[in-house]
């Protein structure tokens, strides 16, 4: 078998090798990212200190976690579709399915955007129990099949519960947009609702 080996390679010695592309670098598929530039050091600290004293005087760097970026996404997304399917439902005749539907892409949607205990602690605060309890009942009693009840009892809630918000939204409203008439009229009712 050796001797096979040596022959065939003593007759293969004068054959041209063949000639291959160079091989490209690996290229990660995704995205990645560079360390942040070094910052300069913070005040009261001596650029020339080593050691023990320059390491006790600068505090170990924290970086914004990224996990959280694609679960917001995801819940503006769940939001917009329980939105979506809420006015759906209202279109075609108080549909309970797709407001049902809607309803529960709207919670989901809101805690994936603001965390379950920020929405837990959003509900259930002492004066806006009103709110919570009678859109959460209105939400129940759609999920019953009683959707023109349960939307009505949802829309005092909701409205109860985001009272605070809407000055802010018209205040926004009116500055965003540059048509006379409607940014007179939602810096007008900025003015007119209260933020408690």
């Amino acid at each position: 078998m050796s001797l096979w080996c040596y022959s065939f390679t003593r007759a293969c010695a004068h054959l041209p090798l063949p000639s291959h592309p160079p091989l490209r670098a690996w290229k990660p598929r995704f995205r990645v990212t560079a360390e942040p530039p070094c910052l300069p050091p913070p005040e009261g600290t001596c650029p020339g200190t080593t050691g023990a004293a320059a390491a006790s005087q600068l505090a170990p760097q924290t970086h914004p976690t990224t996990t959280s970026l694609p679960i917001a996404e995801i819940g503006v997304g769940t939001t917009g579709f329980g939105i979506f399917f809420i006015l759906f439902g209202m279109l075609l005749y108080f549909d309970s399915v797709l407001l049902a539907f809607g309803n529960l892409l709207f919670l989901t949607g809101l805690s994936l955007i603001i965390g379950l205990r920020r929405t837990f602690s959003f509900f259930f605060q002492r004066h806006k129990f009103k709110g919570t309890s009678f859109f959460l009942g209105g939400v129940v009693i759609v999920l019953l099949r009683w959707p023109l009840l349960g939307m009505c009892l949802e829309t005092y809630g909701f409205f109860s519960l985001f009272r605070g918000f809407f000055p802010v939204a018209f205040g926004f409203l009116g500055s965003a947009s540059n048509i006379p008439f409607l940014s007179s009229l939602f810096q007008r009712l900025q003015g007119t609702s209260s933020m408690v």
